[in-house]
């Protein structure tokens, strides 16, 4: 390894809300933990598969809905921070928990290491709503969207869209007190969509958005950390092969590839909102017109983020641990071909792909490595642990979601 961490700086993975099975809180302990740096975790009890991991040297078991009061919720932090005693980089897996992070950095600043990002810039990237405004206002692409703000609105738009139509929760906080439809949901008919719409009540929190078919369509992913000067210090593209829910849902099969042109567009976005910190971009290349369009922006890690590393041995959880204690950051090229999958959702994608029309031509034929989220020789207690807690209530959890984004699909 071409570079030696600050091992005085722990790391705290940061979530809110019931998720026990996150892969990508798993994967951060394991690549800060495998250094040598002291790993700490907030799980919502003491059987999660982040607190199997060998390289947890804490969970701080903390159950939460990520709906709680902001002021509740930093009181608890610098609790875990005085417990832990010294300066710790903090590690968000969720928006919730960026967004806290970035609007209250100053508070937080006394026991933790946080990258200076500008206070609402999390919150409003987040934001189905506030991306599509920042893209329209630095010339990025992204889908066609309204934001209806009364049935009236709706009845309108679905006089003229062109279906199908794709529904989104306008804000990403919703989605755990009073989400108006359950993740992205497309639909099919004007009648479909104002049967939906009777349900939203009188100030729809959703936006309308423009369908990219599938089958025109390319998916693709960009993680980068970027300095207080919005420079990135780590860069990563991929093509996005199968997701759960079906095109609609996280990452369960996805390649390393190279796409410098993807990546200038990134950079060149970012340092036009002034953003610092890990980001994760969802973007979709759009066939007919040429175009990647940017669909979500998480300014946080993502679950995925272990497909990506450079052949310095940096991914942007190592990045920001290095940058945010000092330490420079060596460049490298990315591991082109590597392969990532998550085993237990990616057999449900698999056989729902066979027929979907979708193909990712950029994806190689075969992968030059493969990169388990839950399996590792190391490290094994997360995976049976997983196992453990998935096989009843997972299947009925993966059930419910094809079953929604079906019947979406479906709608009348």
């Amino acid at each position: 390894m071409p570079f030696e961490p600050d091992r005085e700086v722990p790391g705290l993975i940061v979530k809110f809300g019931d998720y026990p099975l996150h892969h990508g809180g798993v994967g951060a302990i394991r690549s800060l933990g495998r250094l040598g740096v002291p790993m700490y975790a907030i799980t919502e009890d003491r059987y999660t598969p982040a607190a199997a991991s060998r390289y947890l040297r804490k969970a701080f078991v903390w159950p939460t809905t990520g709906t709680e009061e902001p002021g509740r919720l930093v009181e608890g932090l610098l609790r875990i921070g005085r417990r832990i005693g010294r300066p710790t980089v903090l590690v968000p897996t969720d928006e919730e928990a960026a967004v806290l992070i970035a609007e209250h950095r100053l508070e937080l600043g006394a026991r933790f290491l946080v990258p200076p990002v500008e206070r609402g810039l999390p919150r409003r990237l987040a934001s189905k709503q506030g991306l599509h405004e920042l893209c329209v206002e630095h010339g990025i692409p992204s889908p066609t969207a309204a934001f209806p703000q009364s049935y009236d609105d709706i009845v309108a738009f679905a006089d003229k869209a062109r279906f199908p139509v794709v529904a989104k929760n306008r804000e990403a906080f919703v989605r755990r007190t009073r989400p108006a439809v359950n993740g992205t949901t497309r639909i099919a008919t004007r009648e479909g969509l104002l049967a939906l719409a009777r349900d939203w009540g009188e100030q729809p929190a959703v936006i309308l958005q423009e369908y990219l078919p599938r089958e025109e369509a390319e998916d693709w992913i960009v993680h980068a950390y970027f300095d207080a000067d919005s420079t990135p210090l780590a860069m990563f593209t991929g093509v996005k092969v199968r997701s759960w829910p079906p095109h609609a849902g996280m990452t369960a099969n996805a390649y390393v590839v190279d796409n410098p042109e993807l990546a200038d567009l990134a950079a060149r976005f970012i340092k036009q909102i002034g953003f610092t910190g890990i980001i994760d971009l969802d973007l979709r290349f759009d066939r007919r017109d040429g175009l990647y369009k940017l669909l979500d922006f998480n300014p946080r890690m993502g679950a995925q983020f272990r497909l990506f590393e450079n052949e310095s041995g940096v991914d942007v959880v190592r990045a920001m641990h290095l940058d945010l204690t000092g330490r420079s950051v060596p460049e490298g090229e990315q591991r082109a071909g590597h392969r990532y999958i998550v085993e237990n959702i990616d057999l449900p994608a698999l056989l729902a792909y066979r027929r979907s029309g979708y193909t990712t031509p950029h994806a190689p034929a075969r992968a030059s490595g493969t990169e388990l989220a839950w399996l590792a020789g190391d490290d094994p207690l997360p995976f049976l642990t997983m196992l453990a807690r998935f096989v009843r209530p997972g299947a009925k959890h993966l059930y419910q979601l094809w079953r929604t984004n079906h019947r979406g699909a479906a709608a009348p």
